[in-house]
């Protein structure tokens, strides 16, 4: 009997280690240091993204700060930080200099406005076509709120813009024609300031990435924030395809079916200084265009084509 117990236990203890060993996860060998610097625009994505990552692979450490797109390309050429994040299109002198760039999702640039501004049902009913945008940030012709939405309001415009090297900016300025430094306005550092800006002034205009201008849990404006929508066919009201501001979710289908012109709508990137080499930015880059994709959506921005995503994996071989 006892021999029989013995065996018993003995090819117990046997099927335990087997299937301990079994059921064993591979031991994650990642480690590293990966530095991030960039647009406002991708930064709430990228923070999504970092801590995401670092779940499954805890062993890698990820500093990430936001200081406009310019920043995030001379940091990232000076190699002061692994990955730039940039919310405008790459110009030809940065590719020159190294930079190496991966498109990982998209979002645009809305124009907004104060939630206390008087006119607000007008501005709501009407909207803005881009000729009227052009004279109220461009040339300076439209001094009044009647003036920009065909009304008789009086009220004065007050414009605000970025004081920082910028997408949105570029972005912005792109669509009505020109570049960021022809913009007027005063000058207001960073996404997050240029929304605090127009919720303190009734009277004030300017324009924000849409992780910005709504609140990405609610999906609502953010709070004394609203998006002053786009006339696209000029016809001096916003008709009901036009009509897609009520919530991030509309706003984000419209821009992924092509309702919201591009610009301002954009590409957003990763740039390295170089094909990446170090095992875990090529990792973290990979599983951004991979896994990393089935948060997009959810956190306020477009997922990316699929070729454009296969277009960036293949940079990584």
């Amino acid at each position: 009997m006892k021999k029989i117990t013995s065996s018993f236990v003995a090819i117990l203890l046997i099927s335990s280690l087997t299937s301990g060993r079994l059921n064993a996860q591979p031991k994650d060998d990642l480690k590293g240091n990966i530095s991030i610097s960039g647009a406002f625009a991708l930064y709430p994505l990228t923070v999504k993204w970092a801590e995401e990552f670092k779940k499954i692979h805890p062993g890698v450490k990820i500093d990430i700060s936001a200081g406009g797109a310019g920043k995030g390309m001379t940091d990232v050429l000076a190699k002061m930080v692994d990955i730039g994040l940039v919310s405008r299109e790459i110009n030809p002198e940065e590719i020159k200099k190294g930079a190496y760039v991966i498109a990982v999702s998209k979002d645009a640039v809305v124009p907004t406005f104060s939630a206390a501004n008087p006119n607000i049902k007008e501005i709501l009913a009407n909207g803005l076509d881009r000729d009227a945008a052009v004279d109220i940030f461009i040339t300076g012709k439209t001094k009044t709120w009647g003036q920009a939405i065909g009304t008789k309001s009086a009220v004065p415009i007050r414009i605000y813009t970025r004081s920082d090297a910028c997408g949105a900016g570029e972005t912005w300025a792109k669509y009505l024609g020109k570049k960021q430094e022809d913009l007027l306005g005063v000058g207001v550092f960073g996404d997050p300031g240029l929304a605090m800006a127009v919720t303190k002034d009734p009277s004030g205009i300017a324009y924000n990435n849409i992780g910005y201008a709504y609140d990405a849990k609610t999906k609502l404006p953010n709070p004394g924030v609203r998006v002053v929508p786009l006339d696209i066919n000029n016809n001096g009201k916003i008709d009901p395809d036009e009509d897609f501001y009520g919530t991030l979710d509309q706003l984000v289908k419209a821009i992924a079916m092509g309702k919201y012109p591009s610009p301002p709508a954009r590409d957003l990137y990763f740039v390295t200084s170089g094909k990446p080499i170090k095992r875990e930015i090529v990792e973290f880059i990979r599983w951004s265009l991979t896994e990393g994709q089935k948060y997009v959506f959810d956190s306020g921005y477009i997922n990316l084509p699929k070729e454009k995503l296969d277009a960036g994996l293949e940079k990584l071989k």
